[in-house]
């Protein structure tokens, strides 16, 4: 079996802009994967044919010497590289899993759980005020979340006012007070916030019981956020925007996060997903995937839920896009009402493919970003609707 080219699909989502790509072979079987990277769709897609080059007339099957030959044949290698090879080498794990009719589960050595829990994300697309976060989140916990996550400090920037940060205080409170203490609440700081303002903050939060302090400050320094973990009275989670698994060691060395996030295209793909989450259990410390993607790269941290034995939770956007979104595959994961969890593919491969009719009704749309810098952002309505 030969690859014989690669075809790639963008689809606007409203607030953000999907990639897609479709590895083609000699044969009938083919593999798809997501390159979702938020603002950077158009220069992804012509990252994956400008590297294709590497790749056609190779055996899919092969996928490791694959993704070697992208990684290593050229020294300055970047992100958006990087996710070009996670994005190939998912598809080729795809080719495989359907040519020996398994998940891809099944291929890295079996699973550890037949479902995964879920936090919501993308679901406050609402007023930034408590009762209209509140009225949201009761829809969300009505279909089943146990967990949900959100950002609720409007467009701070490095430092908050006592307004904006009382004003999120409440929108927090509003929510621990309706729902009790059994809802998890996650935060997502965006990485908004200078080092002691961020420890500043989370004091202010201490009493609402927060699941974890996402991306306090600052990535140009791994350490800043270690230091912010061993002072903040809610556990840190990071590593979303982290593109090497060398960046996972860096944040095990300094200590006191005890989250990991890796966002498995960014980082490469699936094999090196599970080797940060190697890195996570050899310091006791747990793995949450970052995805705010389409649903095939769902798919990709579903078969990652499987197998990885320190997995903690699993980020959720799907249930909260655009309904047509639900077409755009053959399957997607549903919320259990009573667990708050979702379930693993039991299909070959990823356990879905793409309905490319939906697929082409939907195409790019430049707007289609999400800018945490625009008043009413938390809408995700693209930059045309701020």
């Amino acid at each position: 079996m030969k690859i014989t080219k690669i075809e790639t699909y963008t689809v606007s989502a409203g607030w953000k802009n999907w990639l897609f790509v479709k590895v083609c072979t000699d044969s009938e079987v083919y593999g798809i994967s997501e390159a979702t990277i938020n603002g950077f769709i158009a220069t992804t897609e012509t990252a994956v044919h400008e590297l294709s080059h590497f790749v056609v007339g190779q055996d899919p099957r092969q996928l490791n010497l694959i993704v070697d030959r992208i990684l290593t044949t050229i020294a300055d290698v970047g992100h958006i590289h990087r996710l070009v090879a996670g994005a190939i080498e998912v598809a080729c794990w795809d080719i495989l899993g359907k040519t020996l009719g398994v998940p891809i589960w099944q291929l890295l050595g079996g699973k550890y759980r037949d479902t995964v829990p879920a936090y919501a994300n993308g679901w406050y697309r609402a007023e930034r005020t408590p009762q209209s976060f509140l009225e949201t989140a009761k829809k969300v916990v009505a279909q089943g979340f146990k967990a949900i996550k959100l950002d609720p400090f409007g467009t701070s920037k490095w430092f908050i006012s006592h307004a904006e940060l009382e004003l999120s205080y409440e929108i927090l409170r509003t929510l621990r007070q309706h729902f009790g203490p059994d809802l998890k609440i996650l935060i997502d700081v965006h990485c908004r916030f200078a080092p002691s303002e961020s420890v500043r903050v989370a004091e202010r939060l201490r009493d609402l019981d927060l699941f974890w302090w996402e991306e306090p400050t600052t990535i140009e320094r791994i350490e800043l956020t270690n230091q912010i973990a061993r002072k903040s009275p809610i556990p840190v989670a990071t590593g979303e925007q982290f593109d090497k698994i060398g960046h996972f060691d860096t944040l095990a060395h300094a200590g006191h996060v005890s989250i990991y996030q890796p966002e498995p295209m960014s980082l490469g793909g699936i094999t090196r997903t599970i080797a940060a989450a190697n890195i996570a259990q050899a310091n006791g410390a747990w793995v949450a995937p970052h995805q705010s993607g389409g649903p095939v790269a769902t798919a990709v941290c579903l078969q990652l839920a499987a197998v990885i034995p320190n997995f903690l939770i699993q980020e959720h956007f799907d249930a909260f896009n655009d309904p047509w979104t639900h077409d755009l595959v053959t399957w997607r994961p549903v919320i259990d009402p009573e667990t708050g969890h979702l379930p693993i593919p039991t299909a070959p491969g990823l356990g879905l493919d793409l309905n490319f009719d939906v697929v082409r009704a939907h195409p790019y749309d430049r707007s289609a970003f999400l800018d945490t810098s625009q008043v009413g952002w938390e809408k995700r309505l693209g930059t045309k609707g701020t």
